[in-house]
């Protein structure tokens, strides 16, 4: 194609950089390219407050290399964030704001016990989610340190890329799964990537329920992870014991997938139904075809689908 675009999507973990590199449409996105550059030792210390990058001229080599191996000659990239470097969460609010300006500050000091940050050096934003019959509102809310923004920042920018928006791991993966999700309709999400867990549940398409936690290195799927599933599950079914959880998709790497899929019909007795990170895109004949090759690029693919 003449005006073929691209979209190069990056995703940053303690254990190494993935890039992906999108072609097509939003509708049918192509896969032209993936490639990773692992990190053996302490280069990046994923934090909420602190500065994650630890050896920025190692992380500024990987970073070339692995954009450069796909052969994108482009210098707008779409970044994608380890949770534990932000938080994501659900927020309820009793009625309307005046402005977006009047909101930040209220959710600011809804937060501020909560959180383990000064809220005076973060990145905030919300989007409006519902409205209830009651005129409460439901916000998706996303809260990151500028400190730690600005750090990565400097250094990609440093490396010669311009990172045209930054997200969270959680908006990536959903946003890679966005048709399989819609499909499934209501029901929930577990996935296991990056060190961390995330757990969360749709109704009418809308997330009303998230939890996010880091978890061992260790994947088990034995002691912390049942616990944090469990206890996730229970929270939820009693804060909305009419909408009993029916269907449940989960995403986690390939060679533990199965004893997952098992703890995960344990615990709620639903069969769940693995994501693959193939059927969300097209291909080409220069990328990995199967879910097992590109489980690792999952996030950073997310995150390119933004830019197209």
């Amino acid at each position: 194609m003449l005006f073929n675009r691209k979209s190069a999507g990056v995703s940053i973990s303690s254990s190494g950089i993935d890039v992906a590199l999108l072609g097509g449409k939003r509708t049918q996105p192509v896969l032209e390219r993936v490639a990773s550059r692992p990190f053996n030792d302490a280069v990046v210390r994923v934090s909420l407050r602190e500065p994650n990058i630890v050896d920025p001229e190692r992380f500024i080599t990987a970073l070339k290399e692995a954009v450069n191996l796909t052969i994108y000659k482009g210098k707008n990239i779409f970044l994608s964030l380890p949770d534990g470097a932000g938080r994501v969460m659900l927020m309820d609010m009793e009625s309307r704001f005046k402005s977006r300006a009047e909101g930040l500050d209220t959710i600011r000091w809804k937060l501020k016990k909560s959180l383990p940050i000064d809220l005076a050096d973060t990145h905030l934003d919300y989007q409006l989610l519902q409205v209830r019959e009651s005129g409460e509102l439901l916000l998706l809310v996303a809260v990151t340190s500028k400190t730690v923004i600005s750090q990565y920042e400097e250094i990609i920018t440093a490396a010669g890329f311009n990172p045209t928006r930054i997200e969270l791991e959680a908006f990536s993966i959903c946003r890679c799964f966005n048709r399989q999700l819609e499909i499934m309709g209501d029901g929930g999400l577990i996935y296991i990537y990056n060190n961390t867990i995330g757990i969360m549940v749709f109704v009418d398409g809308l997330p009303v329920f998230s939890r996010f936690k880091t978890i061992p290195e260790s994947i088990s799927p034995q002691g912390r992870i049942r616990g944090e599933i469990s206890n996730s599950l229970l929270a939820y079914r009693e804060r909305f014991p009419d909408q009993p959880l029916k269907k449940l998709s989960c995403l986690i790497s390939p060679e533990v997938s199965r004893d997952f899929c098992d703890l995960l019909e344990d615990i709620s007795g639903l069969k769940p139904t693995p994501l693959d990170t193939i059927a969300a895109i097209k291909p080409s004949t220069d990328s990995p075809s199967d879910h097992s090759a590109l489980f690792r690029s999952t996030v950073a693919i997310g995150a390119a689908m933004r830019g197209l």
